[in-house]
């Protein structure tokens, strides 16, 4: 990729400041836009920032009109299966439209590049596990129809316009960068590990394990957990592979699952911290086992995971709150 100016849309979020930050390390310029409804201006640290919203197209086209990037990198949606399904207004709004827009003002603008954050939420409950590429897509939820609709309008915009596009299917990431002073600040928190965590640092009052009826071995959830930093290094590896490659469509994942009540007991190991979570029920849309078969990344972007320890895992995430109680603090 020629020009090494990239924006990151949603890169004061927890992968996209992650991003962000190994983008700089590797000699890219990364400008960071947000509207900081869910991320944290302290999270994008000394990366160029500024504050906008994907829905206000008209303003975010002149943007693009008065600036020359080599590509842009899409991380801002709304992400919480549950919510989507009590509110799929907001998901289709803020995640369908607003990416709408931001394809309308690439093809406007000339701009011909975009690397895209997709889910495992597209396959909903899939046929078989590890799931592949190739395993149909049936979400059933708003969020994973509403990634499915972003999926094809990159399908479509490309074929007609040009323009190149990546899209990655994440599985759960994980895992954080506290050397650098970055983690995961979700409020609230749904995301297990560090859910898990607040509650053996005393921060958070109830822990809750939803569902242990599932037909797992030890009935609970299984996900496979990717780390961050593996994350933002296939992205800064797609830039490059968008040369010659017009469409790439892959799994993110490490092709090994953990089950809720494992991630329980690593925590409950590494802390040195008893914990007894309450059993909840199901939520809408989890689907008992999702683990990825990310074979053809490693093919086709010569990568793969090299963060996969578990207990390395927590102990990041331990880290980060012991030392940042109040997360960003914004």
């Amino acid at each position: 990729m020629e020009n090494s100016r990239i924006l990151v849309i949603g890169g004061a979020g927890y992968i996209g400041s992650h991003f962000t930050r190994l983008a700089a390390d590797r000699g890219f310029v990364p400008t960071v836009m947000d509207n900081l409804s869910e991320g944290h201006r302290a999270a994008v640290q000394d990366a160029e920032f500024f504050q906008a919203d994907l829905l206000d197209g008209e303003a975010f086209r002149d943007h693009l009109a008065s600036n020359r990037y080599g590509a842009l990198v899409h991380f801002a949606a709304n992400c919480l299966v549950g919510e989507s399904v009590a509110n799929p207004e907001q998901y289709y709004r803020n995640n369908v439209v607003a990416a709408f827009n931001m394809l309308e003002a690439m093809k406007a603008t000339g701009h011909d590049r975009v690397v895209f954050s997709s889910t495992c939420a597209v396959y909903g409950m899939p046929e078989a596990v590890p799931i592949g590429e190739e395993c149909p897509k049936a979400p059933i939820s708003p969020y994973g129809r509403s990634k499915l609709a972003i999926e094809w309008m990159l399908e479509d915009f490309s074929a007609a316009y040009g323009i190149r596009a990546a899209i990655f299917r994440y599985f759960n990431a994980a895992g954080c960068e506290p050397e650098h002073g970055l983690g995961e600040d979700h409020r609230p928190e749904t995301h297990l590990i560090p859910a898990v965590v607040r509650a053996a640092l005393d921060m958070d009052k109830e822990l809750v394990i939803f569902g242990d009826d599932y037909p797992t071995p030890d009935g609970t959830c299984i996900r496979d957990y990717i780390h961050v930093s593996d994350l933002a290094d296939a992205h800064l590896k797609a830039l490059d592979k968008l040369d010659g490659l017009p469409l790439i469509q892959l799994n993110l994942g490490t092709g090994v699952g953990f089950s809720n009540l494992q991630v329980l007991d690593a925590v409950k190991r590494i802390s040195g911290k008893p914990l007894t979570p309450k059993i909840g029920p199901r939520r809408l849309g989890d689907p008992p086992e999702l683990i990825a078969d990310a074979s053809r990344a490693r093919t086709v972007l010569d990568w793969k995971p090299v963060r996969t320890d578990l207990d390395r895992i927590v102990a990041e995430v331990l880290q980060w709150f012991t030392e940042n109680p109040r997360g960003y603090g914004d």
